[in-house]
């Protein structure tokens, strides 16, 4: 009887092992294949070098006289621009944006980015009922199927197509959790009213459990453009009343560069199930800008090679938010090391809509670039006394010209190694231009902190606890499961 029942565990645990195994395998296989697999058409975009006369910059700001926040003053500028090119439009509307939404916790007296930004929508196409106006954005903003804010449904009454991006199409960036997702958790009918508190603020819609599954499989459209018949926005801010106090950047561009950028958004809308896009007549015109518009990896690209031509006597100015991303970092390490004067301003990475964060990833890379620089890498944090450093922009001078990339793409994997939707401006501007001076004039103001207390000393946010960091994020890295 003993044998017997001995068989029996034996056969029953070659079963449970087999089965483990062949689990084990098609995880393996189901994590290669959605971590490699082929992009989308239309992502990954690198567009033509276009000339134009103009580009305009624009800047928001949050500022303090100290620490504590003596005399905030916010300098708002982005998305009046914005409304300004909505309202303009005579042919069609074609927006791109992340996060859009106006939930936020405590009593802050945000702006009404999000209310705003959808009457100016939803009022465009009322009153022009035969013109495209077309929103592409997130899933996060429904919480990944779990409710239809007011403000999409504002805009979908009106009339304009809303395209929720799909996000399986596009490579997973977590690979140990994407393996368990795409395996299991996809396939699971998790239906019904949500009745999980939503993390991004807690008067926000209940989220369910499968909309949770999707968010942890982290992966964004993280794009921020508006686009008309005469011009376009590319900017590193979102329409989204809790980051209403963040320190962002765009740039304003017209000409034959308009259809690039529509060509690049027909591919998400595309793959989303959503239209084909407008294009505009325009002819090429001899300027005195480059500009060019780059999605995704040409992001990081481009800008490894414009830094690789960096040399002994150049400048560096770059203001971010996140900065991780290893061949970026070591770009900049050893053009400090040849002799370039490298500027970084940095989001201290301290706060995220109201919750304390861990420093990461900005510090320690911040303390790992000095060390290898012997201090010639230059690093201050921005004062973050309200919302972030939320900027996304370099400015790279040379002999020959500046070269200037700014808009949605932070340094990191996920957003510079093709698994986020990233979209930027890449400028190639006279040394003496008008753009050139007004943001090198951006930069030192915040640096020498010229008229508040932009920015504070390295060493207020280096201490001990910044080796720990270091090996947490090393850790992060090896294993890719990071929240930047």
């Amino acid at each position: 009887m003993a044998r017997k029942q001995s068989k029996q565990w034996s056969s029953r645990k070659k079963i449970i092992m087999g089965s483990i195994g062949v689990y084990a395998l098609i995880y393996f296989f189901v994590m290669l294949w959605n971590t490699l697999k082929p992009l989308p058409t239309g992502v990954s975009y690198a567009g033509k070098l276009h000339s134009t006369d103009k580009v305009k910059f624009i800047s928001n700001l949050s500022y303090a006289q100290d620490q504590q926040g003596t005399d905030t003053v916010h300098e708002n500028n982005i998305f009046e621009e914005v409304y300004k090119t909505i309202e303009q439009a005579n042919q069609f509307v074609v927006v791109d944006f992340f996060l859009f939404d106006g939930y936020y916790d405590g009593d802050m007296d945000f702006p009404n980015i999000a209310d705003t930004l959808s009457t100016t929508l939803a009022n465009k196409k009322k009153d022009n009922p035969n013109m495209p106006v077309v929103f592409i954005t997130d899933p996060i903003n429904r919480g990944y199927g779990s409710y239809e804010s007011r403000w999409l449904k504002k805009l979908r009454v009106a009339g304009v197509e809303i395209i929720y991006t799909d996000l399986d199409s596009l490579r997973d960036s977590t690979p140990i959790y994407s393996g368990i997702y795409r395996t299991l958790l996809q396939w699971w009918d998790f239906s019904g009213n949500g009745w999980i508190a939503n993390a991004m603020a807690s008067d926000a819609p209940k989220m369910t459990i499968a909309s949770y599954t999707t968010l942890l499989n982290v992966k964004a459209n993280h794009r921020k453009a508006v686009i008309t018949e005469k011009e376009a926005i590319i900017t590193s801010s979102n329409p989204h009343d809790a980051s209403g106090f963040h320190g962002n950047i765009a740039l304003k561009v017209t000409g034959p560069i308009i259809n690039d950028i529509l060509e690049a958004e027909e591919a998400v809308s595309l793959f989303s199930g959503g239209p084909k896009l407008p294009r505009v007549n325009v002819e090429e015109i001899e300027g005195k800008y480059k500009i060019q518009y780059l999605t995704e990896k040409k992001i990081l690209d481009a800008l490894l090679a414009d830094l690789a031509e960096t040399r002994n006597g150049d400048k560096i100015w770059l203001g971010m938010f996140f900065l991780a991303k290893r061949d970026i970092v070591n770009a900049l390490i050893d053009a400090a090391n040849r002799g370039v004067d490298v500027n970084l301003i940095l989001d201290p990475n301290k706060n995220s809509f109201g919750h304390e964060k861990s420093g990461l990833p900005n510090r320690p890379v911040a303390q790992e670039m000095v060390k290898d620089t012997d201090g010639k890498l230059k690093v201050r944090w921005y004062n973050t006394v309200i919302g972030q450093y939320h900027t996304k922009a370099i400015w790279i001078q040379t002999d020959k010209h500046t070269v200037i990339s700014s808009g949605s793409a932070n340094y990191t994997e996920r957003t510079l190694d093709d698994y986020n939707l990233e979209n930027n401006l890449r400028v190639i501007a006279p040394n003496d231009s008008k753009l050139v001076t007004e943001m090198e004039d951006y930069f030192k103001r915040i640096w020498n902190n010229e008229d508040a207390l932009y920015t504070v000393d390295l060493e207020v946010f280096q201490n001990s606890h910044t080796w720990w960091q270091r090996w947490i994020y090393t850790l992060q890295q090896f294993l890719k499961i990071t929240t930047y």
